[in-house]
C-alpha cells in the first residue's frame, strides 16, 4: 500500500500562526467488491461520505455528493447554506440517475470545515448518518457527532448498553442520509480553534475494527497525519475489513518545519 502523502497549509487565526495539515485514503477492505466511499480533503472542507444501495448505487451517491461539495469550493466561502444548497444539487443528481432506483439508495455525510467568516474563526463539524468526527484533544479522544442510527437512538432512549450495540442486527440501519428523496440538513457543531486539536473523519468501516481506544493509540503513536492515517488503515484491514475503509485525519499546529512546502492563508 503506497505511503499516504500529508498536506500542509499555514493560516493566521487572532493573530496567531498555526500549521493545518491533513491527510486521507480510502479502500475498498477484504469482503467488499467494490468501494462505495469517498473522501474529499481539501482546505477547508473535510468530508467523508459512505454510500450505500443496490448495485452502483451507493458508489453513485457517494461520489455525487463528494463532487458538488467539490464545486463549491471554487464558488466562494464554505457556510451552511452553500452547503446545503450542494447537497440539494446532489440529492437531484442521486434521484435523476438510472442506476439509483433501490429505495435504500443513499450516502452518510460527516466532516469538518473550517469557517473563516467569523471575528473568531472556528471549526464546523457536519453529520448525516453514522459515519463520524472525533477530536484528540489535551490526550482525550471524544466522539463529536452523533450516529444517526437505529442502535444510537436505542442507547439515547436507555433501551440498549453501547457494549450490546456491538453485534446488534440494526447495527447498519441507519436514520438519516443524502439520497434519492428530501433532503434533511446536517446537524451542525461548532468547535473552536486550538493548537494541538486533531480531528479523526471516518466511515464506519474503520469503526467496525478499531476502538476509540486503537485510534486514540495510533494517533498518540503517529504525529504525522499521513503516517496515523496509514497506521490506522493498515490495522483496519488487518483486523477484517469487513467494509470499505474511509479516514481522514486533520490537525492544527503551532510550529512547522520551514523547509516544507506549504500555502499561507490569513484569517482576519
Amino acid at each position: 500500500m503506497a505511503e499516504t502523502t500529508t498536506q500542509t497549509r499555514m493560516i493566521t487565526v487572532a493573530d496567531r500562526e498555526l500549521q493545518l495539515s491533513w491527510a486521507g485514503a480510502t479502500d475498498q477492505g477484504r469482503r467488499r467488491d467494490s468501494n462505495q466511499d469517498a473522501f474529499l480533503a481539501e482546505f477547508p472542507l473535510f468530508i467523508v461520505a459512505d454510500g450505500m444501495g443496490g448495485h452502483a448505487g451507493g458508489e453513485i451517491a457517494s461520489r455525487s455528493t463528494i463532487g458538488r461539495l467539490q464545486s463549491m469550493l471554487v464558488d466562494g466561502p464554505i457556510a451552511r447554506d452553500a452547503i446545503e444548497r450542494a447537497l440539494e444539487l446532489a440529492v437531484g443528481d442521486i434521484a435523476a440517475h438510472p442506476e439509483t432506483t433501490d429505495e435504500g439508495t443513499g450516502t452518510t455525510l460527516t466532516g469538518v470545515y473550517l469557517d473563516v467568516d467569523d471575528h473568531e474563526p472556528h471549526w464546523v463539524t457536519l453529520n448525516i448518518g453514522d459515519s463520524r468526527v472525533y477530536l484528540l484533544r489535551d490526550d482525550r479522544l471524544v466522539q463529536v457527532t452523533t450516529d444517526h442510527s437505529v442502535v444510537q437512538e436505542l442507547i439515547a432512549a436507555g433501551k440498549l448498553s453501547p457494549e450490546e450495540a456491538e453485534g446488534h442486527p440494526y447495527s447498519n440501519v441507519i436514520t438519516r442520509a443524502v439520497g434519492a428523496s428530501e433532503l434533511t440538513a446536517p446537524d451542525y457543531i461548532m468547535i473552536d480553534v486550538r493548537p494541538g486539536d486533531r480531528f479523526v473523519i471516518c466511515s464506519d468501516g474503520l469503526t467496525k475494527e478499531l476502538t476509540d481506544y486503537g485510534i486514540q493509540h495510533f494517533l498518540r503513536e503517529h504525529s504525522d497525519p499521513g503516517s496515523a492515517v496509514d497506521a490506522m488503515m493498515a490495522a483496519a484491514l488487518e483486523n477484517g475489513g469487513r467494509d470499505n475503509v474511509t479516514l481522514i485525519v486533520v490537525q492544527a499546529e503551532p510550529d512547522w518545519d520551514d523547509s516544507s512546502s506549504t500555502t499561507t492563508e490569513t484569517v482576519e
